[in-house]
């Protein structure tokens, strides 16, 4: 019996998908649920599993865009399993020797008097590391002239003796969505950047007294993500019109926090989603920034776990940023953008002191979310890291950490 392998539907509204690497080779044995493809939609990359044991036989190339429900192999089940190493030695190949090819004399190149070069020459030809030989001459007795120099020697954009090659890579289908939704971000948003920077002391310090303790109860670090994102929601709660999102003529706002965190997987940036954040204690959030993490970079995510999130955190400081402008992640109105942790002067109480500094930044979406709603929420968010105790853990440390 020949099995019709076809492509299954990855999620909702997605009609195609790339044939991104083929696991295994034509005519070889499968067994049942082994991985022998890797296909991209438009939202993630995915596994294709064989559905029974057999020989199988491709019918789609890597690279190829196959529809939802088309066949991409065939599987015949009535194959045996090889005993050993089924594949045989191809023959060799009979050596021939071939005859030497004849002797051919390269053609004499021209060579062109050279005489020496004029004063106004020789400053051209120095200043451009040439030698006179190099040059034809057109003066009396073949005399090198200024005009000679002058289009003997390399212009600035003449090619230097280093390598000059270049490559072709096909952009997987979930990179050009990638790149659709940017543009699309771009060009049909009115996207602002505001910025602020925050204290990282208090964080510093808690972490570094409880991160052991926490780690060895809750079997996760305590991280920055945790206190990010639970500020996250407090200042959703406080500027709803950053928790929504336009729907042609209305604006919808959203009562629960979906948090999207972009992170790095092996195909480029995936933004899973964490479900109600309003409802997970600091364990609960670096839980599940753990099991997406990992998740993404298995190639294990799903397209559910990165749809409909309502805002996004992305940590541009891990690569070490800066400071950036982040892209609103659509039809998202709102994206927070940390960057890298670095100890800079500032004045507290009068006195100028050395503390650990990061530049936040939040990209909104002017259409719906005003200055003053935008600032306000990015200075209630810093107002939550730098006083983490009273603002996210109610004043009881050990009870926020579960401890």
């Amino acid at each position: 019996m020949v099995l019709e392998m076809k492509v299954p539907s990855p999620g909702e509204s997605i009609t195609e998908v790339e044939i991104a690497q083929w696991l295994v080779e034509d005519g070889d044995y499968v067994e049942k649920d082994q991985a022998i493809a890797e296909v991209d939609s438009d939202k993630a990359t995915l596994e294709l599993p064989a559905e029974v044991s057999g020989v199988i036989t491709l019918k789609a190339e890597e690279g190829d865009e196959v529809a939802v429900g088309a066949v991409v192999c065939l599987i015949d089940t009535a194959a045996e399993a090889p005993v050993g190493d089924a594949k045989k030695e191809a023959p060799a190949e009979k050596k021939v020797e071939a005859a030497p090819a004849p002797k051919v004399e390269a053609p004499a190149t021209k060579t062109y008097a050279s005489g020496s070069p004029s004063p106004a020459a020789k400053k051209i030809l120095d200043e451009k590391g040439m030698d006179a030989s190099q040059v034809s001459g057109s003066g009396r007795d073949g005399r090198i002239t200024k005009e000679d120099a002058v289009k003997a020697a390399p212009s600035m954009g003449t090619p230097g003796p280093g390598a000059r090659g270049e490559s072709r890579t096909k952009l997987s289908m979930l990179r050009r969505k990638v790149a659709e939704r940017l543009v699309e971000a771009k060009n049909t948003t009115a996207m602002l950047t505001t910025f602020n920077e925050v204290n990282m002391q208090p964080i510093f310090d808690l972490r570094k007294e409880y991160k052991e303790a926490f780690k060895t109860k809750h079997g996760v670090s305590l991280g920055f993500m945790s206190f990010f994102t639970l500020a996250v929601v407090r200042a959703l709660e406080m500027y709803p019109a950053v928790n929504s999102m336009i729907d042609g003529k209305e604006m919808l706002t959203f009562d629960y926090k979906d948090i999207s965190i972009a992170v790095s997987g092996p195909k480029g940036l995936m933004v899973p989603v964490i479900r109600n954040a309003e409802n997970l204690s600091f364990r609960g959030v670096e839980s599940e920034v753990k099991r997406l993490a990992i998740r993404a970079r298995d190639g294990q995510i799903t397209v559910d776990e990165m749809t409909g999130g309502t805002f996004t955190i992305s940590n541009g400081g891990v690569f070490g940023s800066m400071l950036s402008t982040p892209i609103i992640n659509p039809p998202q109105s709102g994206i927070l953008g940390m960057h890298n942790i670095v100890e800079r002067p500032i004045v507290k109480d009068g006195q100028i002191i050395v503390a650990p500094i990061m530049f936040v930044a939040l990209s909104y979406d002017h259409r719906i979310i005003d200055g003053k709603e935008s600032v306000g929420f990015l200075v209630a968010v810093k107002e939550a890291l730098e006083d983490p105790i009273n603002i996210l853990m109610g004043g009881d440390i050990k009870k926020a950490l579960e401890m």
